[in-house]
């Protein structure tokens, strides 16, 4: 099949060269940018996928030079046929939509058809991904149709035939065996002898006339041998083999998976060897894609700017007048304002009044939110973290309903508590959106993982759609932009069943760089009527959809619209009962070229060794106590646990450990307290505190004080032992206060 495929890309870049007229101009003249890409289709129908790369890529720069969307989208064409063949599909699919994005620009059918056909492939053999693949082997065949193109015809039925095949899909494979049978002798000199009779052996082994299956897999490993090529013998010894363990011949079939083995073993060899030619062809590849995103954008930015420029000229005399109007109407009420000053003066002084009594009533609502979601998460930890015990201890009580729900309850009840302390945040103005480099695939794909187990309980799927024109790393905040999506694709699938969650990511503009995304996630639930959508924006608001009821708190499309301002964004819902409903918004981010190159190469290496490290647990929670000691002893920490701030210095003046977790809310002496002292007395041993209260309220106290980094509680015990890990392993120097 590889043989196959590689010889059909071939065609296809000859072809497509047979059709388009050669500019004669100096170096590099279109003349010289078409023979570098014939150069690259040929090195790669030898194999010599370095070769082949660095030539199309040289290709790709020319071509992108003279702005020629049929060059870049040919030169596109060679580069994802090389990844495709290398295996690297994902990326082989992302190069041929970057060329077929450019072909559609152009009137040349032909190099349409050559990158629907290889898309075509990709999808169906490399993704075993058939309505896909289909949808683009029938685009293909409609332009070969539209430029009269045989061969091209007849190449895209063989693979339609073998794709049907493949999925074990004889009776829709048929007509197009049917019709590559039929007009086999005409292209018999095109390489496809070998896929036509295994094709057909493989049909009449289905129909169980073995004797014509037969005669027709020896003819297609005849042929395989006479070509000298073996990239698709392989295939005709292990259809051969199956017809003949059908036939009960199980030694000869037998002999025939050795040879099937032997071909692939010497074949995957010789793919072992160009891999390793193409490494670093690889990295090259990867910062021209980003030289050509930057010179996209700066091509569309430059298109703004004359249009802007025209806007300016209108706005400014529109301004100028309204200016006019202004000094006009200052004047006129200059009298009438004087007259008003004193009214405004009193009304001032109540209004101060009032301020202040609603800033202390805002600041004592903050202390009340932020102290009973402390009262409430130390509690929560050791209901999560006892339950977590008991289901690891007693694996008989694994499905036992009483602890499913307990465990439910409890995430439930934490659910509830950090959205109520996200609202207040949100209302004292408290949120700083952050600027970080982030992954915006890896993200949504993320956070549909996590949400599996709610599309499951439903039985709703989830469907992802993301422009290949975002860039593939973005900067800003991606803790909010994750909580933005978790609410609105999980409220979705809450309010499905049995049915499908699409969310989209679209390119919709570039400004400099910034670059904006428009996000819509759409259900097929049961929908909202027209007269309640604006009401469910609101806090605490929850808009009964028919008989059906729903849990969850009313906070969460509430949260969404005020972390959106943030962002300076809007939502949009359009919905109709009984039809689904789809959320949409659009989110700036920046894109820093410098920063990504970074983050890339910033790996991060696994430091975990076999050495035992001591830990001291300082938490005047008796239960609090016995949660996070199972955590560290299960993950192979010898553990210490102490009740106060007092006992904890004593141990630390005799006894060395190598990380400290430090409860702050602790009687006599607290943690921040603890901290100074054990800093004052030349002790450098990396404290983590842990603790029931908000991040954000506890941080510049907590570092201030010397502590290395804060865990809320209740935590997933993975990220305490990550944390735990990197701050063992870093080498640092704590400054002694």
């Amino acid at each position: 099949m590889l043989h196959i495929r590689i010889f059909l890309f071939c065609f296809f870049s000859l072809n497509v060269f047979s059709y388009v007229p050669v500019a004669k101009t100096p170096a590099p003249s279109r003349k010289v940018i078409l023979q570098l890409t014939v150069e690259a289709a040929k090195n790669l129908r030898q194999s010599k996928y370095d070769k082949s790369l660095s030539t199309a890529r040289v290709a790709l720069q020319y071509a992108i030079d003279r702005n020629d969307d049929y060059l870049i989208a040919k030169s596109y064409n060679t580069i994802a046929a090389n990844y495709e063949e290398l295996a690297e599909v994902d990326k082989a699919i992302f190069y041929y939509k970057k060329g077929l994005f450019h072909a559609d620009k152009t009137d040349n059918d032909t190099i349409k058809n050559s990158l629907n056909n290889n898309l075509g492939n990709a999808y169906c053999f490399g993704l075993n991904n058939m309505d896909e693949g289909l949808s683009y082997y029938k685009k293909s065949l409609n332009y070969s149709y539209k430029i009269s193109d045989t061969i091209g015809i007849y190449i895209t039925k063989v693979n339609i035939t073998w794709a049907y095949f493949y999925k074990d899909k004889f009776n829709e494979g048929k007509p197009y065996l049917d019709f590559i049978t039929k007009h086999q002798n005409e292209y018999h000199g095109n390489g496809t002898i070998l896929a036509v009779n295994m094709l057909n052996g493989m049909f009449f082994t289905r129909k169980l006339e073995f004797d014509k299956a037969e005669s027709f897999f020896i003819k297609a490993i005849k042929s395989g041998k006479e070509a000298g090529d073996k990239s698709d013998l392989p295939y005709a010894y292990e259809e051969y083999a199956k017809l003949l363990k059908k036939k009960g011949d199980f030694k000869k079939a037998y002999e025939n998976l050795v040879l099937y083995n032997l071909v692939k073993k010497e074949l995957e060899d010789v793919d072992k060897l160009n891999r390793a030619n193409v490494v670093g062809v690889n990295i090259e590849l990867d910062e021209y894609k980003r030289k050509v995103d930057a010179i996209e954008s700066e091509k569309n930015l430059q298109s703004i700017s004359i249009q802007k420029s025209r806007i300016i000229v209108a706005l400014f005399v529109i301004a100028l007048t309204v200016v006019l109007l202004l000094l006009y109407s200052v004047y006129k009420n200059y009298k009438f304002k004087k007259e008003k000053n004193e009214e405004l003066t009193i009304a001032n002084n109540d209004l101060s009044a009032a301020k202040e009594k609603a800033e202390e009533a805002s600041y004592l609502k903050s202390q009340f939110v932020s102290t009973i979601s402390h009262e409430l998460r130390t509690p929560l930890y050791g209901v999560i973290g006892i339950t977590n015990m008991l289901l690891e201890e007693h694996k008989e009580l694994v499905n036992s309903p009483h602890l499913g729900s307990l465990k439910f309850s409890a995430r439930y009840l934490l659910s509830l508590v950090n959205d109520v302390l996200q609202i207040n945040k949100i209302e004292e103005n408290r949120i700083i959106l952050e600027s970080l480099t982030f992954n915006v695939a890896d993200e949504i794909n993320m956070i549909k993982n996590s949400l599996s187990f709610i599309a499951k309980s439903h039985n709703n799927s989830i469907a992802l759609t993301i422009d290949p024109a975002i860039p593939e790393y973005l900067i800003g905040d991606k803790l909010r932009f994750s909580q933005i999506l978790i609410n609105l694709v999980s409220n979705a699938l809450k309010f499905t069943q049995d049915g499908v969650v699409n969310i989209n990511a679209t390119l919709i503009k570039v400004e400099d760089r910034i670059h904006f995304v428009e996000f819509s996630i759409k259900d097929t639930g049961v929908g909202i009527a027209e007269e309640d959508q604006e009401k469910i924006f609101d806090t605490f608001v929850q808009i009964g959809r028919k008989e059906i009821d729903y849990q969850g708190t009313g906070l969460g499309l509430s949260i969404v619209k005020r972390l959106l301002t943030l962002f300076n964004s809007t939502i949009s819902l359009k919905s109709k009962l009984g039809q689904g409903a789809t959320f949409t918004f659009t989110i700036a981010f920046d894109w820093d070229p410098i920063k990504t190159k970074k983050l890339i190469n910033n790996i991060e290496v696994d430091l975990s060794e076999a050495q035992v490290f001591r830990v001291l647990v300082i938490d005047d929670n008796s239960i609090n106590q016995i949660v996070t000691r199972k955590i560290i002893e299960k993950n192979n920490f010898a553990c210490r646990v102490v009740d106060s701030g007092f006992l904890a210095l004593k141990i630390l003046e005799n006894e060395e450990f190598d990380i400290v977790l430090m409860d702050i809310n602790m009687p006599v002496m607290n943690g921040f307290e603890t901290t100074r002292r054990i800093r004052k007395n030349g002790i450098i041993t990396p404290i983590i505190a842990l603790t029931a209260f908000d991040k954000e309220e506890v941080l510049e106290e907590a570092l201030s004080a010397g502590m290395n980094d804060v865990i809320i509680k209740p935590f997933a015990s993975e990220l305490l032992v990550r944390t735990m890990n990197q701050l063992i392993f870093k080498e640092t120097e704590i400054p002694v206060s």
